[in-house]
């Protein structure tokens, strides 16, 4: 290193020449993970679009040159490249090695990631990727000496032909090849996601203006929520709602899935299972807020949604209880006006190891819990850890290793096919026997409440189909694998009695019909038998089913 140091000491550069190596090596180095997307769409045999592909490098290179022209000193180059070096780095290892975008709710999902998730993320490769791509690059800009400048106005007009040469080649190229350039991005609109550094700026932009809607007024709906009358004799309702994560619908016997996955929900005669239910989004930090919202998937808007009341506040206000007990770090403000129990932080080492803990946590004095609260109506939300990745491997006791040989490392690209599914797969035998569990639980209250229980994943997951890993792709571009979730209800006699509930009716429909989150909200403000002008019939998914004397 004091080689180095010397060597750069005795050549000084000047500064136009730092921005042109500092330019040149984020528009190939730093952007490998984005001309691996255009190969895959794009057909180089044929020599027009390898003419274009060659100009990608050359446009951004052009473009990064006119940003950093712009800052005039030499100290704020250095500092500015640095960060485009060091920040591009570990973003290039998650968007080669698994195809992910770059774009809002990524840089939400960063923000929300606790540290054992963190952790989970940390591999050999990745570290590989910031020192070698990242830290030595940043060190190498840091330490090279920038040739004083003598002569500004001479200075100033370098910097003013630069920025008009890259201008100019960006004009050639467009004479060119604009037709191109408009159509690939129009049918691949998704890959300027993998564009650095423009993706993460944005990115981080918009969640900074999304962010800023939390400073404004609160929107409180369904004031005029109230429990539609009822017998005085009849019993209150009890509710458990177990949240799913990362568990995709196409890997479920139950679904059709030519493995068994789910050895003791499949023996059950009193599931209801929703073959074909979409997610709203796929991420959790978009998932959840919006399918306890009353906006539809393609109305929603997540900043309205992020200082307005949900479905849990109108039935809180309707005097249900409504608790959240959470193993997945957090409810991304869907809770954060009713009762909620972090089961994680509690580190119960029955059932914990390292900040990480199986589902069967969120059971940990559930039974007292509920022993506790008034005898009226109770909402019970289990958000559980279920699938998510990368560390399939630790998300199931040894007992439900079922399918074998297993990927048991959180580097999963490095694992064969057979493997990667197999350690998935297991994660939904264990999914299987907290549903189960949960139902089994929810039957000794049958005396007591309606007993109803819920299982609904928040969006599902790529397992190296096409190359792409883990889940967070836009929505529109999204694999089926990533948008379609496992759901399913059951019912006690009593609620079905009580509420007139064919459950034939319901598993007929469960079958030819298609579903997905937008019908929670008004699904479950029916399943409450409540009343307000925010509940629409038409998505209850009961409503056809039974038939309330009043």
């Amino acid at each position: 290193m004091n080689k180095i140091k010397a060597f750069l000491n005795r050549h000084q550069i000047s500064s136009s020449l730092l921005i042109f190596l500092i330019a040149g090596y984020q528009a190939t180095i730093l952007n490998l993970a984005y001309y691996k997307q255009i190969l895959l769409r794009l057909d180089i045999g044929i020599f027009n679009n390898a003419l274009f592909f060659f100009t990608m490098p050359l446009v951004i290179f052009c473009v990064i040159t006119i940003v950093l022209n712009f800052f005039i000193f030499p100290r704020l180059i250095k500092l500015v490249g640095m960060i485009f070096i060091l920040v591009g780095a570990p973003l290039t290892y998650f968007m080669s090695t698994f195809s992910i975008m770059i774009d809002r709710e990524m840089i939400q999902n960063v923000l929300d990631t606790n540290q054992a998730e963190s952790a989970a993320l940390l591999t050999p490769t990745l570290i590989g990727y910031i020192f070698f791509l990242g830290v030595i690059p940043a060190i190498l800009v840091l330490l090279i000496k920038i040739k004083p400048v003598k002569n500004w106005g001479f200075y100033l007009l370098r910097r003013f032909i630069s920025i008009a040469l890259a201008v100019g080649v960006i004009l050639i190229i467009a004479a060119f090849f604009y037709k191109d350039y408009a159509a690939f991005m129009r049918n691949n609109h998704g890959v300027i996601k993998y564009i650095t550094p423009s993706n993460y700026i944005a990115a981080t932009y918009n969640q900074y203006d999304y962010q800023k809607t939390k400073n404004l007024p609160f929107i409180t709906i369904g004031e005029d929520v109230t429990k539609k009358p009822l017998p005085a004799s009849e019993k209150k309702t009890l509710m458990f709602l177990v949240l799913g994560e990362t568990s995709r619908a196409q890997n479920f016997s139950l679904n059709g899935y030519e493995k068994q996955t789910n050895p003791l929900l499949s023996q059950r005669q009193d599931i209801i299972y929703f073959k074909d239910t979409s997610s709203c989004g796929t991420a959790t930090a978009y998932s959840l807020p919006c399918m306890f919202s009353n906006m539809p998937r393609v109305d929603y808007d997540g900043k309205l949604a992020n200082r307005q009341s949900n479905v849990l506040d109108m039935l809180k206000q309707a005097q249900v209880n409504v608790l959240w007990r959470d193993n997945d770090g957090g409810c991304k403000g869907v809770c954060d006006r009713i009762e909620y129990e972090d089961m994680t932080a509690k580190n119960n080492p029955k059932y914990c190891q390292n900040g990480v803990c199986y589902d069967d946590t969120l059971f940990d004095g559930l039974e007292d819990k509920i022993t506790t609260q008034s005898k009226q109506d109770n909402l019970i939300i289990l958000h559980t850890i279920g699938s998510h990745g990368p560390t399939y491997y630790q998300r199931y006791p040894d007992e439900f290793k079922r399918f074998t040989p297993t990927c048991d490392t959180n580097e999963i690209n490095n694992c064969d096919e057979q493997s990667l599914v197999n350690t998935y797969d297991n994660t939904i035998v264990y999914v299987d026997y907290i549903v189960n569990k949960t139902i089994e639980f929810a039957k000794q209250y049958q005396d007591e409440y309606n007993v109803v229980v819920m299982y609904m994943s928040d969006h599902g997951e790529s397992l190296g189909e096409n190359g792409i890993y883990l889940h967070s792709m836009p929505y529109s571009v999204a694999p089926e694998g990533q948008t379609t979730v496992p759901f399913l209800l059951w019912f006690s006699e009593g609620y079905q009695k009580q509420y007139a509930l064919n459950n034939q009716c319901l598993e007929k429909l469960s079958q030819e019909k298609q579903f997905s989150q937008d019908n929670v909200f008004h699904s479950l403000l029916g399943i409450f038998n409540m009343d307000t002008s925010e509940y629409q019939k038409s998505l209850d998914i009961l409503q056809t089913c039974q038939s309330i004397q009043e």
